[in-house]
């Protein structure tokens, strides 16, 4: 796709119009900040967490009639024209989504006839049925009873004796997986069925009887080491049934004493729902009754995950509360208002006694020794602290108050720097997680069993260090740098791991760059701008599509702009210098010409990503604090004396 072509006309941005934006902007910030001084808003995935919440209480036999059709009806009304469901707002359908959206659907009562299902269906037999969905999904079908175990691949529990040395090994893959996967272990070795009280099947989805498929198993890439896994996989199948007990209730027990000591209250295990619903379905099939200490937790940390909206309510993925606060405190900074002082200190105050200082978490397998200081996404979760939001959080804090938040900030750039991976750059949970060999085993079909390094992770690290103090020939500064340069794309771009996409990586990228120094006449910033302008759509903003990470796909392009995908453009260009380009004052105008009558924004589009491919997010206060962040820094540059930014981000 080509694309659209940029007025060369420059915009014009009124001083008043800037200021009236900024002002509304901030009261909408300021209105949702909650009374002890953070900030959480709505996190909307696909349609997949809300199914599996109906379809898990169904498991369970805990339906609770109202809750479930309120979920319905979310249900219904994100089907698109394709007949099934996608995995972000416009996308092209998905099957393993559509599976599990029509057998909730089903399950809460829909007939097979009502036409939303009857396109549903049709939609579903013409990508192959229910037998082509995606592994987690099998393993949900195989709890139901709907497709046998060999349907899923071997996942034995006794993994979990295996020494750190093993080719596998649960430390070798990522946090989200870990979590997700040692409960599934149990389950695949207990092998329970649904109670399924209202006795739902979905068998009109298989274009053939699941009973007669051969070939459950293939590659998850199309490689000899893939082929050589499914053979391994065939291997592990038929010398299973051999294993001795002894040896797998021990397995059994490491499983559930990892799940136990990481359960994390009713913040619940990982902090993300598929694995506080394995947990729970774990518990129970293990004999612990619903109302045991451990289910009620584990069951709370679930629901506490619902939101009721008008008639309607879905289930979150997890929760945002720190990278919220963080965010929306980084815009409100840049206001510059005196006025704003207190409500900042309350969210830094609250943001700094969610640091993690006493719990050493699962990252000390690659880093022993090193003292935790960081931060997790959410209320808690102390074993999964990440390394983005801490650099976030450090940004923050430092250019808020640096000697009021002295030790919490020394622990965080100690915790930051001995997280970095041998090449240089951060990933999100992990150091050196690239075991790439593991992307290979049939179980990893979803493509996120791994946490490397990435672009986006590393350049807040070196904004953090370098804000901090770290001076530009520091080693870890350096390693940084020369990480950064190299995983800068052809085309001058950066790939966005956690946001969507290449926008959001080179705006990430950009603010890094600036913060360690690095002249604006560089040749990788020159790149990097020339890139971001020729995306420039000609209404004035910038918008990117979920389909760009998918390969060979355009990138930086949509037939939308979005507020925050703008945002990052802006803020992306003013870091690299550019605050006086007229594309900015075009992106300025768009952000003020777009603004609602409550000082915010809208935006319906899915302008994050869990993971590439295969799960987006849409954070609902993306459309609040990233625009008013460029709008106030943009204000701030045109006042200053200088266009520079200096701050890390």
């Amino acid at each position: 796709m080509t694309p659209e072509p940029v007025p060369m006309t420059p915009g014009v941005t009124k001083p008043a119009s800037l200021d009236r934006a900024v002002t509304h902007a901030t009261k909408w910030l300021l209105s949702r900040q909650r009374d002890d001084g953070h900030w959480v808003f709505e996190l909307e995935a696909d349609a997949t967490i809300p199914a599996e919440y109906i379809l898990l209480q169904h498991y369970l036999d805990t339906i609770d009639a109202d809750l479930e059709q309120r979920i319905a009806r979310y249900l219904r009304a994100t089907q698109e024209g394709h007949g099934g469901w996608p995995l972000y707002r416009g996308g092209v359908f998905d099957l393993s989504a559509s599976v599990k959206a029509y057998f909730a659907l089903k399950a809460v009562g829909d007939p097979i006839d009502a036409p939303h299902m009857a396109r549903a269906r049709t939609a579903i037999l013409k990508a192959g049925g229910a037998r082509r969905a995606n592994v987690f999904t099998r393993i949900l079908l195989a709890l139901w009873g709907e497709v046998p175990w060999r349907a899923v691949p071997a996942m034995p529990v006794e993994l979990l004796l295996l020494p750190r040395w093993f080719p596998f090994h649960i430390d070798k893959i990522s946090y989200w997986s870990r979590t997700v996967v040692v409960p599934l272990t149990v389950l695949m070795a207990k092998q329970p069925r649904a109670k399924n009280p209202r006795g739902v099947s979905i068998a009109e989805l298989f274009v053939e009887p699941p009973d007669s498929v051969t070939d459950w198993i293939a590659p998850s890439t199309p490689s000899m080491t893939g082929r050589a896994f499914v053979a391994l996989d065939r291997t592990v199948r038929a010398i299973e049934p051999y294993f001795p007990e002894k040896r797998r209730r021990r397995a059994i027990d490491k499983a559930v004493e990892f799940v136990t000591e990481r359960l994390n209250g009713e913040d619940g295990l990982g902090g993300i729902f598929p694995a506080m619903a394995n947990s729970l379905i774990m518990y129970v099939a293990l004999g612990y009754p619903l109302d045991h200490p451990l289910c009620v937790t584990a069951k709370s940390a679930v629901d506490k995950l619902v939101v009721r909206n008008n008639g309607t309510a879905y289930t979150q993925p997890c929760v945002s509360p720190v990278w919220d606060t963080v965010l929306a405190g980084h815009a409100l900074m840049d206001v510059g208002d005196d006025a704003l002082s207190k409500p900042l200190e309350r969210a830094f105050d609250w943001l700094a006694d969610k640091q993690v200082l006493d719990i050493v978490g699962d990252w000390a397998a690659q880093r022993p020794g090193l003292r935790p200081g960081g931060w997790a996404f959410q209320y808690e979760n102390a074993h999964y602290p990440d390394v983005d939001d801490t650099a976030a959080a450090g940004l923050a804090l430092d250019r808020f108050d640096s000697g009021r938040y002295r030790e919490v900030l020394e622990r965080a750039a100690e915790w930051v720097i001995g997280m970095q991976s041998k090449g240089g750059g951060w990933g999100a949970f992990d150091a050196d997680n690239t075991h790439t060999y593991l992307n290979h085993i049939p179980f990893a079909d979803h493509g996120a069993l791994l946490d490397p390094p990435t672009a986006d992770v590393s350049a807040r690290c070196l904004g953090f260090l370098s804000q901090a103090g770290y001076p530009p020939d520091h080693p870890v500064i350096t390693a940084a740098l020369d990480f950064l340069r190299r995983e800068q794309e052809p085309d001058g771009s950066w790939f966005g791991r956690w946001g969507t996409n290449y926008i959001y990586g080179t705006w990430s990228v950009l603010a890094g760059l600036n913060a360690a120094g690095v002249d604006p006449a560089a040749p990788e910033i020159r790149r990097a701008v020339a890139w971001l302008l020729a995306r420039q759509r000609s209404d004035g903003g910038w918008g990117e599509s979920g389909a760009s990470y998918a390969d060979g796909a355009p990138r930086g392009e949509a037939s939308y702009s979005t507020a925050s995908q703008t945002a990052w453009a802006l803020l992306g260009l003013m870091a690299a210098g550019e605050a006086t380009h007229p594309a900015v004052k075009r992106g300025i105008a768009y952000l003020i010409d777009r603004q609602q009558a409550d000082g915010g924004w809208d935006e319906p589009w899915y302008t994050a990503v869990g993971f590439p491919r295969v799960f987006y997010l849409r954070y609902h206060g993306y459309r609040g604090y990233f625009p008013l962040w460029a709008l106030a820094r943009y204000r701030r540059l045109s006042q200053a004396n200088s266009p520079r930014v200096t701050f890390g981000i």
